[in-house]
């Protein structure tokens, strides 16, 4: 399972990440992207989640 962190993103208020993760579709059997932007602190929580 592909993990990434695509980089930083900095507003004026909050620094934020981009997340993407490759994960297996239940419908087809092939794998999707899943994309999220969140703060730093949820990337690792993100990644391992399933």
């Amino acid at each position: 399972m592909a993990k990434k962190s695509v980089g930083t993103i900095q507003t004026k208020t909050k620094r934020l990440t981009k997340a993407i993760k490759m994960v297996k579709s239940p419908k087809s059997g092939a794998y999707v992207f899943e994309e999220k932007i969140m703060a730093p602190e949820e990337v690792n929580d993100f990644l391992k989640s399933k």
